[in-house]
């Protein structure tokens, strides 16, 4: 479980992050959702302690992020941020290799090939893995540097928008393969989202934020309602019963 404890961040005088208090339980994937600058992306960072807090404390799988060695909690926890700046002449390949770290501090072993492997193919890059970054779209970037954190096999997975540069067929595809991470490789997936049907359709759990805070959270069933979506986004949602689940409806 990620418990998030009295956690408060903040910018300036009129600027800032909670206190929020939360527990995202293990297993599945829970989505972080709301409208822009409600404190998403901020929030994940700070739990993948890319961004210190200034009050309150964060525990993952019972390890306190502000103390424990980044060593291993490298091996507990990984997150992608959404802005990713690596090299670009590095394939596939080597990027994903870069998940191995905690590891193989730089020295691969045939596990770590292994392990590399297997995130490779699990995101379909088996075809790509030669290729250089800069030859590659925005989209078979971002997958890459997905399946460079699945390679890290942490139990605990962070993402701040991983379908960003992806259309619609791989953002399905991209949902699909990380609701597959949580059931078939016991991951818990903690992903933000701008689209909150992609959430009811591949989440477990959805975390609703607003104003720097939490609204609510809870499973898929009791969020996604009308009047609680209409309250988070500040314009009228509409909730109705689609092919495969819960829609919402803003236009």
């Amino acid at each position: 479980m990620i418990s998030i404890d009295a956690v408060r961040k903040q910018y300036s005088e009129t600027v800032e992050i909670g206190p929020v208090t939360l527990d995202i339980p293990s297993g599945g994937v829970t989505a972080l959702v709301g409208p822009n600058g409600a404190g998403k992306s901020t929030l994940l960072t700070m739990v993948g302690r890319l961004l210190g807090i200034d009050e309150g404390a964060i525990e993952v799988a019972g390890y306190d992020i502000a103390s424990t060695a980044s060593k291993d909690l490298a091996k507990i926890l990984s997150v992608l941020r959404q802005e990713n700046h690596f090299i670009t002449r590095l394939t596939v390949r080597q990027l994903v290799g870069f998940g191995r770290f905690p590891y193989s501090k730089g020295r691969l072993t045939p596990l770590d090939e292994q392990k590399i492997s297997e995130a490779i193919d699990f995101l379909h890059l088996d075809e790509l893995e030669s290729r250089y970054l800069d030859e590659l779209s925005g989209g078979q970037r971002q997958r890459a540097y997905v399946a460079m954190v699945l390679a890290q096999d942490t139990e605990y997975v962070l993402l701040d928008e991983p379908l960003n540069n992806l259309d619609m067929r791989h953002s399905v595809q991209m949902m699909g393969r990380l609701r597959d991470a949580a059931r078939e490789l016991g991951r818990t997936i903690v992903v933000v989202l701008h689209d909150i049907n992609f959430a009811a359709h591949y989440a477990d759990h959805i975390v609703a934020m607003k104003n720097g805070g939490v609204v609510e959270a809870g499973p898929v069933a009791e969020i996604m309602d009308g009047a609680v979506l209409s309250r988070v986004f500040d314009t009228p949602v509409q909730v109705i019963e689609g092919p495969t689940g819960p829609l919402a409806v803003y236009f």
